[in-house]
């Protein structure tokens, strides 16, 4: 079972009245078809529920992640989740509001929905009465012609309608407009859900408050065609306190997978909360209860200097995405860096992403006296100031204090064989590679 499937240390607060009223109160509530009717479908028997994620890259990021763990709180509330990754709607691309999408390959899209069928997987229950299912929208658009999907598809559609959609209202008043491939991607959204509404009696779609015109295509097909009333439910787009985009760390997205964004990198992510946003943060973001969150909140108010909030929520979702073993090591890693800790104990992948950002450099094997060293590395300008730092103690290697301006690093102390981290003072880092 994946790290994150153990739902057991995972659960619905018991202080509120019901599922709804919690995420009420965490903020995960944009928007709904019907608020009373929701909250009591919610309170009562299971219903099955739905929430679609396309392959539009090989993993999902943060903005997925909301999803993925209201996904989780409803089921542990006792509802059925249908996962759907979109092998058809990927080929086409949900249209953004800046431009048109570049339309990946068949085979690169087949691929990455095996990735993110696995992402989706990991924050799930496939076992028990109200198991989980995933589904791929490719098994039943991919039978179907041209002449049946414009004949009993889109002949419910209006395109008057479809056009007041945010994103299609973006791109038509831009230069490039919007094609009619990314112009149809709403009423494929709209058969997925009349698809999951006939096979699993599915009555509720969530997603982004920014799908909200996706999301309501499918509530009214499914009116129109078969005349039920089923919902949707559209989260709050996470914005940070300071006005700059959230899930993005120097421009990058941050991404589920730790191959394209370390579990390290991740970690450090929500170490760097603003105080301002991480109460909020740990009510979307973590299962904690609400008397916990508000302790959390007090200790931010009272002691920021701690960073109490931060180093639990940065626990908290890194545990949850990249289980609890490599957080462990993360945090290891974290204070190891500043002499914390002892780094030979840290794994070579460990270390690698613990010092990705900082000044590196490689050197032969003759290079390794301490003043060449910390001048190879840019911690000092020069020979003599090198001997400075040397002769005031502020010189280390792999946390190992050097107090002889002439010493050399035997090799046996390379971390993996082949690296060492300096350190001048207490906070200025840089790595070495020993080539040869």
């Amino acid at each position: 079972m994946s790290h994150v499937n153990n739902l057991e240390s995972q659960h619905n607060d018991p202080s509120f009245a019901n599922i709804w009223q919690e995420l009420k109160w965490r903020g995960l509530i944009h928007v709904s078809t019907d608020e009373t009717e929701l909250e009591k479908l919610l309170g009562g028997d299971p219903i099955t529920y739905y929430c679609g994620f396309d392959p539009t890259a090989p993993s999902l990021h943060l903005g997925n992640l909301v999803q993925l763990l209201l996904m989780r709180r409803l089921q542990l509330a006792g509802h059925k989740p249908l996962g759907l990754v979109g092998g058809s709607t990927g080929l086409i691309g949900d249209p953004r509001p800046t431009a048109e999408r570049t339309l990946n390959t068949k085979d690169t899209v087949s691929e990455w929905v095996g990735y993110l069928q696995a992402q989706v997987r990991r924050f799930l229950s496939f076992e028990g009465d109200n198991a989980a299912r995933m589904v791929n929208n490719l098994d039943w658009t991919a039978p179907l012609s041209a002449i049946d999907f414009l004949r009993d598809i889109g002949k419910h559609f209006r395109v008057g309608t479809m056009l007041r959609k945010d994103a299609v209202a973006s791109r038509l008043s831009s230069d490039e407009g919007i094609s009619y491939t990314e112009f149809s991607y709403q009423i494929l959204q709209g058969m997925d859900y009349l698809q999951l509404n006939r096979d699993y009696g599915c009555v509720l779609q969530t997603g982004g408050s920014d799908q909200w015109g996706n999301l309501t295509s499918g509530t009214e097909l499914i009116r129109k065609v078969d005349g039920k009333t089923v919902h949707a439910l559209g989260t709050p787009l996470i914005t940070n306190s300071d006005g700059t985009k959230f899930g993005k760390s120097e421009g990058n997205a941050i991404w589920l997978d730790a191959h394209m964004c370390s579990p390290y990198a991740f970690y450090q992510f929500w170490l760097n909360t603003a105080d301002a946003d991480v109460v909020d943060r740990l009510k979307v973001f973590t299962f904690l209860s609400r008397a916990e969150i508000e302790e959390l909140g007090a200790a931010v108010a009272e002691r920021p200097f701690a960073r109490e909030g931060q180093r639990r929520l940065a626990y908290e979702v890194t545990s949850l995405v990249h289980g609890v073993d490599a957080t462990e090591k993360v945090i290891a890693a974290s204070a190891a860096l500043f002499g914390n800790g002892d780094l030979s104990v840290l794994d070579e992948v460990t270390l690698a992403s613990a010092t990705a950002e900082l000044p590196s450099a490689s050197i032969g094997a003759d290079g390794l006296g301490i003043v060449d060293l910390l001048v190879a590395s840019g911690l000092s300008e020069s020979k003599s100031a090198a001997r400075r730092t040397v002769g005031e103690g502020g010189a280390y290697v792999n946390n190992s204090k050097v107090t002889d301006p002439d010493a050399v690093i035997d090799r046996a102390e390379l971390l993996h064989g082949r690296y060492l981290l300096l350190r001048r003072g207490k906070k200025n880092l840089a790595t070495v590679e020993v080539t040869a």
